[in-house]
């Protein structure tokens, strides 16, 4: 006998202006919950939940990393495990991913098996309003980026603190994954790139001092440094007043610097948004930007 599925979590807490009529808070739901405001994780678990709605059997999935992907990915073992969904294979983006998955009960696959994936759903660390993204923090972009360019559709859930007038804008990380050998001259090669744009600054991240860091005092000999699943180091560049100019262009000069694998910068790879925000949910898709919605 097939257990049935647990209803998804936005039944369970109360946002009383849902966009979407499918999560739709109960009318029997008692006034107290509805006054009730939901936690940062909570919301975080809206947006999953909304995203593995659009999961089907017989995907390929790009399976994300971080807390908020962790959501999405409890959700999906649950579906397998009642029987909602069948036939299902993810690939993670970082070694994080692949141990939480398989501890959900995710089959597990690769880029090379399956180079073209159906939907991808991950977390990111801002997004600005063209759906542009900073993601990365976590130290896992490449993998990130590769799976989530092979996908035919990738959907970001975030909460709405993640929400950015521009990318860099938080006063956070823009991470890039440098190669170790002379990771030193990259790092000066990087901060040539930026000279003159006020407010700049940047350093190698290491296993102690994470991407949130503003404290750039620190002998960095003390410290070792944070190594990603590819064996890469990881340089953070810090926008006081976020990133400023033409992104695609600031992209490739990046690229251009010998030793730098690849950049935190998702630019144009977001299908749609995900929002969950205390008054609801909101979904943002490049149409509705095209079109001015």
């Amino acid at each position: 006998m097939r257990a049935a599925c647990s209803p998804t979590l936005d039944m369970a807490i109360p946002l009383p202006h849902l966009r979407h009529p499918a999560v739709a808070p109960s009318p029997s739901a008692p006034a107290s919950a509805a006054a009730t405001l939901p936690s940062q994780d909570e919301l975080k678990r809206v947006a999953a939940h909304r995203a593995v709605e659009l999961v089907e059997s017989d995907m390929v999935l790009g399976l994300g990393t971080g807390s908020t992907a962790a959501h999405a990915l409890d959700r999906i073992g649950e579906l397998l495990r009642c029987g909602a969904l069948r036939n299902i294979v993810g690939i993670p983006t970082s070694e994080w991913a692949a141990a939480r998955a398989a501890a959900a009960g995710i089959p597990l696959t690769d880029l090379n098996s399956h180079p073209v994936i159906d939907l991808s759903i991950d977390g990111a660390d801002e997004v600005d309003p063209a759906l542009n993204l900073v993601k990365g923090r976590g130290g896992s972009l490449l993998r990130e980026k590769m799976v989530e360019g092979a996908s035919r559709r990738f959907v970001v859930i975030v909460d709405e603190s993640k929400l950015v007038p521009r990318l860099g804008a938080s006063g956070l990380a823009v991470p890039v994954e440098v190669i170790p050998f002379g990771w030193a001259l990259t790092l000066r090669r990087l901060q040539s790139l930026f000279d003159g744009v006020p407010g700049f600054n940047l350093k190698l991240r290491t296993a102690t001092i994470n991407a949130k860091a503003s404290s750039f005092g620190k002998i960095e000999s003390e410290f070792e440094p944070f190594v990603t699943d590819n064996k890469n180091y990881i340089v953070d560049l810090f926008f006081e007043n976020g990133i400023l100019g033409d992104l695609n262009l600031i992209s490739d000069e990046i690229l251009r610097i010998t030793g730098v694998v690849e950049h935190g910068m998702f630019l144009g790879l977001a299908t749609s948004v995900i929002v969950a925000r205390k008054d609801g949910v909101v979904a943002m898709d490049k149409q509705s930007i095209t079109n001015g919605i």
